[in-house]
């Protein structure tokens, strides 16, 4: 027998995180780990340690209780009920259809609640000694995939005996991956119609981190451009921008929030609207794009807003999920 068939295996599904509740304390809770991450704002330490903690963490929280308040559901944020449902849904298929050993799949969050460092501790008192930690970020980038790892190292750090890791960095273009993703907009379309255009709406980072290498837009454009030959769109039948920019700085363009405002002065017929970097429903898509971003097109001109929702626990997106645990595990 192979030693590496006796080892107790297992799956850790990585997301950003949430608050564990839609209060002002716990949001800033939540955002004081989320923004102290120098993966997430370079700006030198010592500058940003008074920005973030004499500003930020002083008014924003109460600013987004109310945001966060409307997407709350069953006493739960979209990002962790999902990523729950992900889970279930992934080690049901696991325990179908894989032969030998159970594979036990589990969850973990790169800020908040579950911590790695949690997890990790119940994988090993449970016996598990072989895990691999898939991110659910189908494009990598410093601020969110190394994110991961680093909170991963640092749980690690922290053990004596570390289990044996394995990590996937990337899926971007992975077939299963696009077919995914042109599925969701084709049953979309089948219940609403097919609008005049499909628009991509990516999360940004700054510009200086992809002038320092960071490899996420040409990942963005790459997947954008994947779908919709899945589709066979041309090229005026689809557009891609980048949502969630703060502060002055400059961030990847075309920036989501002034495409849709100009797309509205067109008096635009019909946009169908997808998120391909979220791998669950969260505050950047429900919030964000199905309210923020509808009303900048609406109220310019545009009607016929459609969302598309992440693909969240639907059957294609396990259908990614353990092909990519079976070619990697």
């Amino acid at each position: 027998m192979n030693p590496n068939d006796a080892r107790k295996k297992a799956v850790l599904l990585v997301n950003l995180g949430t608050p564990d509740e839609p209060t002002t304390p716990a949001i800033r809770r939540y955002l004081k780990e989320f923004l102290s991450d120098p993966r997430v704002i370079e700006t030198p330490r010592l500058i940003w340690w008074f920005v973030l903690n004499l500003i930020i963490l002083r008014f924003r929280p109460a600013k987004l209780v109310e945001a966060y308040k409307g997407i709350w559901k069953d006493g739960e944020s979209p990002i962790r009920r999902i990523t729950n449902q992900q889970v279930s849904k992934l080690q049901q298929r696991l325990d179908q259809n894989t032969n030998g050993p159970q594979i036990k799949v589990a969850a973990a969050m790169t800020y908040g609640n579950p911590s790695f460092t949690t997890v990790l501790n119940t994988l090993k008192n449970e016996g598990y000694e072989d895990i691999l930690v898939l991110p659910l970020y189908p494009q990598y980038s410093a601020t969110t995939t190394a994110a991961s790892w680093d909170a991963l190292s640092k749980a690690l750090k922290d053990m004596r005996d570390i289990p044996q890791v394995h990590f996937i960095k990337r899926y971007y273009h992975h077939p299963l991956y696009i077919e995914a993703l042109a599925s969701t907009v084709r049953e979309h379309w089948k219940t609403t119609g097919r609008q005049a255009k499909l628009f991509f709406s990516f999360h940004g980072i700054p510009k200086s981190y992809v002038d320092k290498g960071d490899p996420y837009p040409d990942e963005c454009v790459a997947t954008a451009q994947l779908v919709a030959k899945a589709l066979n769109l041309s090229d005026d039948q689809w557009q891609l921008s980048y949502q969630s920019r703060v502060g002055a700085a400059e961030w990847l363009k075309p920036y989501t929030d002034e495409t849709m405002k100009a797309l509205g002065k067109t008096n635009l017929k019909g946009l169908d609207v997808i998120c391909p970097g979220f791998s669950a429903d969260c505050l950047e898509t429900i919030e964000e794009i199905d309210e923020e971003n509808r009303g900048y097109f609406e109220e310019a001109g545009g009607s016929d807003f459609h969302y598309i929702p992440a693909l969240n626990d639907q059957a294609p997106h396990i259908d990614l999920l353990e092909a990519l645990v079976n070619e990697n595990i």
